[in-house]
């Protein structure tokens, strides 16, 4: 099993202010020296509040947005060095699936245009773009009666079916799911949510799946990375982080979580206080140590590396969580 997206040191900074000449701009850090790893066929979520970073380290994926430092490598290549053909091969490897399918598709083109079209772009033959078409639709188990419809003659639920079957189209080994179910129904939730890991499973795909939702996570991924203020702060399997989260924020998050096991309605929550910091007034030491009811005085002045705190467990605290 390989790997399919590396992260090594990624930094995106944007600079703010200081007028026409930026003398006195500031830099703001949306992310700040995340690195981790997706083996291939893997489901990582991507978790934190607002500000934290995700999206932000989503487009430096997708080679939206250029890099301050660090790299960052799709099935063992370099995007940042990545020529015409590599990052032809990447758009086809690396599929998306937006929070709002709708917005994506075009409302003036039929479902079967909006599907073929990134075939056609990438120089599929149309006759055959036809056939993968009815061929995704199927995948996501829909009619393809429904190849005839536009996107305002669908619900919510096939809708997202429609936004799957196109990432699906290009044959991709990567999809990066940005809120794939919040703004469905619960019930259409849950369908949407298996019929993503049967998709995976058929297919061997490998998942960054980018949510607010710790119940989506739990549920769907294998393992979980942790943003906060554009720092990770906790990797690692999520049946172990779940269980037993070392980070404070971690920690907060899971218990902020409305709890669906009833062997666990019982478990001690801690609310976590306090709002996200300012990315732009940051201070010395751990970012998280405003808010942390365990912070101690070296945690104002030392900002926390990630250590091992278990089998492919890691968090960035000086004073990771006792069971």
């Amino acid at each position: 099993m390989g790997e399919m997206v590396t992260l090594e040191h990624v930094e995106k900074y944007f600079s703010i202010g200081g007028g026409f000449l930026k003398k006195n701009a500031r830099s703001v850090k949306a992310v700040d020296d995340v690195s981790f790893t997706i083996q291939e066929g893997e489901i990582v979520g991507l978790v934190g509040e607002s500000g934290s970073g995700k999206t932000t380290l989503a487009r430096a994926l997708l080679r939206l947005t250029k890099l301050t430092g660090g790299k960052v490598c799709i099935n063992g290549i370099d995007i940042s060095k990545a020529g015409r053909k590599e990052m032809e091969q990447i758009h086809r490897e690396v599929a998306v699936v937006f929070q709002d399918p709708a917005a994506n598709l075009n409302p003036r083109q039929t479902v079967e245009s909006s599907i073929m079209r990134p075939m056609i772009i990438h120089g599929v033959p149309r006759a055959r773009a036809r056939e993968k078409a009815r061929e995704v639709m199927a995948m996501v188990k829909m009619d393809e009666r429904y190849l005839e419809s536009y996107p305002h003659q669908l619900s919510g639920g096939q809708l997202q079916r429609i936004a799957i079957a196109r990432a699906l189209a290009l044959e991709p080994k990567i999809m990066i799911l940005d809120e794939p179910t919040s703004a469905l129904d619960i019930s259409v939730q849950a369908q949407i949510l298996n019929l993503l890991l049967d998709l995976q499973e058929q297919l061997h795909l490998t998942y960054l799946v980018i949510t607010h939702d710790l119940n989506v996570i739990k549920y769907i991924s294998d393992k979980i990375a942790v943003m906060y203020l554009g720092k990770l702060v906790e990797f690692g399997p999520v049946e172990e982080i779940a269980e037993h989260p070392k980070h404070p924020y971690t920690k907060g998050l899971m218990d902020a979580a409305p709890i669906l096991n009833p062997r666990l309605r019982g478990r001690k929550k801690e609310v976590m206080t306090g709002d996200p910091g300012s990315l732009i007034h940051m201070g010395e030491g751990c970012h998280f140590c405003p808010r942390c009811k365990y912070a101690q005085e070296d945690c104002k002045k030392t900002v926390p590396p990630m250590i091992s705190v278990g089998t492919d467990h890691e968090a960035a605290c000086l004073h990771p969580l006792k069971d």
